[in-house]
């Protein structure tokens, strides 16, 4: 995957996780994006089981591993696979 096509899906995820925080704060209408938080705690649930099963490739992250795990949280896929897809061609 590309990085502008990482970058477009993860700025999707955020833009899903502030409609869900504006929908539980009550800012947005109640027609407007009504299904926001189900999708942003299936999303969470989905990237919780993740972090344990991919732990060995969030550990690739240079920084912290408590960051690695929140980014994970957040996106997922989008941000350990680069790092697996570079340590693989590290590899070779």
């Amino acid at each position: 995957m590309s990085p502008i096509v990482i970058k477009l899906f993860k700025a999707g995820c955020l833009v899903i996780y502030a409609a869900a925080l504006a929908r539980l704060a009550g800012l947005l209408p109640p027609t407007v994006f009504p299904y926001a938080t189900w999708i942003a705690a299936g999303l969470l649930a989905v990237h919780a089981i993740e972090v344990l099963v991919c732990m060995k490739q969030v550990r690739l992250y240079r920084g912290p591993l408590a960051v690695s795990v929140l980014l994970t949280l957040l996106f997922g896929l989008l941000h350990w696979k680069p790092l697996a897809d570079e340590q693989a061609k590290r590899s070779v």
